[in-house]
């Protein structure tokens, strides 16, 4: 029963991943539940312009590829493909309709409360939600996160010359040369969108590597794989500023280390581009909320400190998904979301942040979990297993040889550090990584698993085999 002094006992700010799930499983718990949305929609970045439309135009892109490049034809099926890029876009923006209104039911079904509008806090237990004001003994902040902005680049998605990951899903054409800012996930996941369909692409990073974060050898490979599919990079560069004429983006850019020796002054270039995507990440939403008004500060990367049980340092205030310290990722917000619904009630929610996968649903798909190997060997003595997906039997007759899995296991117990994967289903892949890691496993653990042959998932057996021993098919 909902405490007679407040209108709700759950009051969630956002409907994400992160937010919706948190109402859905507080409203199952039997709290009276409410959800603060500004969008139109229900689903959050993810599923309105993020994770859910952007694997719709992957999607759609390599079938289009497949087609293009011949590898249908060496499989004996010929066809002459024809982009229609609306009819593209127009299957891309009924998945987000199914799957938003599928939110929408949802709420309905659990009878939680949407109220529409910016939420921002009067006290700990007061929200107001547009011209709405409402109370709860306890709001969950489940705001997400936005386009980190670069400084010298402004975005401007209706113009669809200098775009966000938005506007790069909403380009009329397909441009003649796309820069990409950023090498991490969303830019080469959308890079790679626009390559298939017909785009030369050109990646700056600022690092020295793609895809920050992940294990060295994988980065290694998915740019030699990357630069075999056409994209091209610039690493170790710094893009200083963009200016626009008419149609066209002119970038400058310096080296990321600054002046060369000597020089007194930095190495300028220039790049002319049809499209720039800025691609350097994400920020916490957290303006807005007037949290000062709760007292409640943000530490120096602007998000919201919790304990593990994700409450924060104001009593009755909670937080997940992107506002917090960790992996912005959809499904670490969901977890969490469980997670602080069952610990409002009472219950024990736990999410092991030490088991959270990533993905870049590139084509193959890169994927991990758990260490990389430069994070473990500075913890201990590691082993190291690794197997080429051209000897796995399926990706062969799949025509798809591309990758391989790499686990880092510990040196004297054998347990499971990290499982790292390029794969054409490597986001799948990853799954039996987690849950081997999730229950302590060893890489003797899966080796002995017997796996259904033949699927890209012998691999991951294989690899564990090189830790153990030396694996069957190298």
């Amino acid at each position: 029963m909902a405490d007679q002094t407040y209108d709700y006992d759950v009051l969630v700010i956002g409907a994400g991943p992160g937010g919706y799930v948190a109402a859905i499983r507080a409203a199952q718990l039997g709290l009276r539940t409410a959800c603060a949305e500004s969008r139109e929609t229900l689903g959050g970045t993810c599923l309105n312009v993020g994770c859910i439309p952007s694997k719709a135009m992957l999607h759609a892109s390599e079938y289009f590829e497949a087609a293009a490049n011949g590898a249908m034809a060496r499989m004996g099926v010929e066809v002459t493909p024809k982009l229609n890029l609306e009819a593209m876009h127009a299957q891309r923006r009924d998945a987000v309709k199914g799957l938003t209104g599928g939110i929408e039911f949802l709420f309905k079904k659990n009878k939680i409360d949407w109220k529409k509008g910016h939420a921002s806090f009067v006290d700990a237990h007061t929200v107001k939600v547009g011209e709405e004001t409402v109370t709860a003994r306890n709001v969950v902040i489940a705001t997400g996160s936005s386009v980190t902005p670069l400084p010298g680049v402004e975005v401007d998605n209706a113009k669809f010359v200098v775009v966000d990951s938005t506007g790069a899903l909403e380009l009329p054409a397909v441009p003649k040369h796309m820069v990409v800012i950023g090498a991490g996930v969303i830019g080469l996941e959308l890079g790679s969108v626009w390559r298939r369909l017909g785009a030369r692409v050109t990646c700056v990073e600022f690092l020295d590597e793609v895809l920050p974060g992940m294990d060295g050898d994988i980065r290694k490979e998915a740019r030699r794989i990357f630069k075999k599919q056409g994209i091209e990079f610039k690493l170790s560069t710094k893009v200083t500023g963009c200016k626009v004429k008419g149609k066209k983006a002119t970038l400058t850019m310096e080296p990321a280390a600054g002046p060369s020796t000597g020089s007194g002054r930095a190495d300028t270039e220039t790049l002319e581009a049809d499209c720039v995507l800025v691609s350097i990440g994400r920020k916490p939403n957290t303006e807005g909320l007037n949290l000062e008004a709760i007292g409640l500060e943000l530490n120096q990367r602007g998000q919201i400190e919790t304990g593990h049980d994700f409450a924060t340092q104001v009593e009755g205030v909670w937080a997940i998904g992107d506002v917090i310290p960790g992996p912005m990722l959809a499904h670490k917000a969901e977890d969490e979301g469980i997670a602080v619904a069952e610990n409002i009630a009472g219950e024990t929610g736990i999410v092991n942040h030490a088991v959270i996968p990533s993905v870049v649903y590139t084509w193959p798909e890169i994927a991990g979990v758990g260490l990389t190997e430069e994070q473990a060997r500075e913890r201990g003595e590691v082993k190291i297993g690794k197997f080429p997906m051209l000897a796995n039997s399926r990706a062969k007759t799949n025509h798809e040889p591309d990758g391989l899995v790499k686990i880092v296991a510990d040196a004297a117990t054998d347990r499971v550090l990290g499982v790292w994967a390029i794969a054409v289903p490597a986001g799948t892949m990853i799954a039996e990584a987690a849950l081997a890691m999730e229950f302590g496993a060893t890489s003797e653990d899966i080796a002995y698993t017997c796996h259904a042959h033949p699927t890209h998932s012998e691999a991951v057996k294989e690899a564990a085999m090189g830790v153990t021993g030396k694996p069957i098919h190298i």
